[in-house]
């Protein structure tokens, strides 16, 4: 409901592997022309404008009401390590934006799993 009244802050999800950082962004609505990526230092920012326009008529054709809304959003998604910025790739599918970050090997080799000993 919220949404209805301009505030729009999409979901997102982040996966980390040894090479690369994934992260996808649910935009239903949008077209990729209304999103912007940024890396910007130790951060990928994603921003963007929803517009939203609804309208109902009744059966003669005459309109009951229009109705509405903008909602800007930036989400900023901390990055864990350097990223190979010229290997970036986004993409964007059925309102899914997708973004694969390469990790440089400086990054790949900056992360080491610890193992825990049980009692």
């Amino acid at each position: 409901m919220s949404e209805r009244f301009g505030s729009f802050n999409p979901r997102v999800n982040v996966v980390e592997t040894e090479r690369e950082i994934r992260v996808t962004a649910e935009l239903p609505g949008m077209t990729e022309k209304e999103v912007e990526l940024t890396l910007a230092g130790d951060a990928l920012v994603i921003r963007g404008e929803k517009r939203a326009e609804h309208e109902e008529k009744d059966e003669g054709g005459r309109r009951l009401y229009t109705e509405r809304s903008y909602g800007s959003f930036q989400r900023s998604i901390p990055l864990s390590c350097e990223i190979e910025e010229d290997k970036v790739d986004a993409s964007y599918r059925n309102g899914v934006l997708t973004i694969v970050l390469p990790k440089s090997k400086a990054g790949q080799s900056a992360s080491k799993k610890i193992s825990i000993r049980g009692s």
